[in-house]
């Protein structure tokens, strides 16, 4: 049997594992299958899978929460805190990084055009996520219209997001009762697994179990809501509750709870919210950030850093912008990822209970069917405001249309978008696509003479 491994080591490879963790959800889950399953054997397929699939029950990025529960698993709690904790510092230190940049240096010609280019290739990598998502979700008419009635009421009458994927979940929850073959849940990002590897250190057999009861469960949960408000509450007595920095607290906490289907789907709430409401940033800016996040290791979900840090950063008292964007990026950080601890110290006891639910399943598959819709309404709303420079808003009665002026159609990024989605469509990397729109961005800037 391979022997367990110390907690220094498990460390050392949570931090390798983060280093490594680009290209979305599916690439770092495959980066944790290759370290974790097949070459250290510190975890069965069998166990791996059904740790995956749990953490897709959950709101919030799956491979973060999956590094968690596995490093839970490996060495308890402190595992599950340093596992976590690693999985996102990556990213939180690259997107600072580049967001501290844009700030920086946005008004240069030169980076213009790279920003450019990129929001150019963003456009065309949401789309292919939709492609991806749908072909995985959309396996049966009904599934194909939740989807519609998703995007019906985002894009034409302005339904909240989070709305949408409540009323997806009860969809799915009651409608696997009477239809389970529409309603199957899915392994996601999972594939079907091979026979148990009876040498892992943690198997089926072997797994950490720790006896559900109500008093373990308000035990964590008081410790996990303490840990989750209890920085935020105190910004917000210290700087004042009408401050920007209790504003995003709250905005973030709130998505971090809806935040199923991952950040392709989050975005369009946030962009909403962001961008229309608040006004921390402009549309064009979110592509930045998510053209940011696409290379950077991490979850995606991290662009919420760079919105925080923008935001702030236009808004500041009583700091200076660029400590204010410092802070509120920790307090979007924070608001964003506890509670995705507290889902997995509060819920791995009843893992085993979940794990065959139908109605739980088909409430996840529902989601996902209703996310199909979602990324459908944030690539039109890219799209509309990559491609035209002007979009007008036209209201009537609940009915809400956005309509671009044609005569303001943007043909260098129309170009642009074009050649990234021929590169996605010959299978280039994601980080290769978005550095030829980047240095097509360049060049039609040097060409043009600007």
């Amino acid at each position: 049997m391979t022997p367990a491994p110390s907690l220094g080591e498990a460390t050392r490879v949570w931090a390798s594992i983060a280093a490594q963790s680009f290209g979305g959800p599916a690439g770092q889950i495959a980066v944790m299958h290759r370290l974790l399953v097949e070459e250290r054997r510190w975890i069965s397929e069998e166990r791996f899978l059904h740790a995956l699939n749990y953490c897709m029950l959950l709101p919030g990025p799956e491979a973060q929460q999956l590094a968690t529960y596995i490093g839970w698993l490996l060495h308890g709690t402190r595992g599950g805190l340093i596992a976590g904790s690693l999985f996102v510092l990556p990213g939180f230190l690259a997107i600072g990084l580049l967001s501290w940049l844009y700030v920086q240096y946005q008004t240069v010609g030169v980076v213009q055009a790279v920003f450019f280019g990129l929001r150019a290739a963003v456009l065309v990598i949401v789309l292919e996520a939709l492609g991806r998502i749908g072909k995985r979700a959309l396996k049966h008419p009904l599934m194909w219209l939740v989807a519609a009635l998703a995007f019906v009421a985002l894009f034409f009458f302005g339904v909240p997001f989070p709305l949408v994927i409540l009323v997806a979940g009860l969809v799915g929850y009651f409608g696997s009762r009477s239809r389970p073959e529409v309603f199957a849940g899915g392994a996601g990002h999972a594939s079907k697994g091979g026979p148990e590897v009876k040498e892992a250190v943690i198997t089926a057999a072997t797994a950490l179990h720790v006896s559900p009861s109500w008093g373990r469960a308000l035990r964590v949960s008081a410790v996990g809501l303490a840990a989750w408000w209890g920085p935020l509450l105190l910004v917000g007595a210290s700087l004042g509750f009408g401050s920007i920095f209790w504003q995003q607290a709250k905005f973030f906490s709130t998505l971090a709870v809806v935040t199923f289907g991952g950040a392709y789907a989050v975005l369009s709430y946030v962009a909403q919210q962001a961008v229309g409401h608040y006004g921390w940033l402009q549309a064009g800016e979110m592509l930045t950030g998510l053209g940011f996040a696409e290379t950077t290791p991490g979850p995606l979900i991290q662009v919420v850093q760079y919105v925080g840090f923008l935001g702030a950063y236009r808004d500041p008292a009583p700091f200076s912008p660029l400590l204010a964007a410092a802070l509120a990026s920790v307090v979007v950080t924070w608001a964003t990822y506890a509670p995705c601890f507290l889902w997995i110290f509060l819920g791995a006891p009843y893992i085993e209970r979940l794990r065959d639910n139908r109605a739980l399943a088909g409430a996840l598959s529902s989601i996902t069917a209703a996310v199909v819709g979602v990324i459908l309404n944030l690539s039109i709303w890219f799209a509309l405001h990559t491609l035209f420079a002007r979009v007008e808003v036209r209201q009537f009665g609940p009915l809400k249309l956005s309509l671009p002026d044609l005569a303001t159609l943007n043909l260098p990024a129309l170009f642009i978008a074009v050649v990234a989605g021929l590169l996605m469509w010959r299978r280039w990397g994601t980080l290769a696509v978005l550095g030829v729109s980047c240095a097509l961005g360049v060049l039609w800037y040097l060409a043009s003479g600007a």
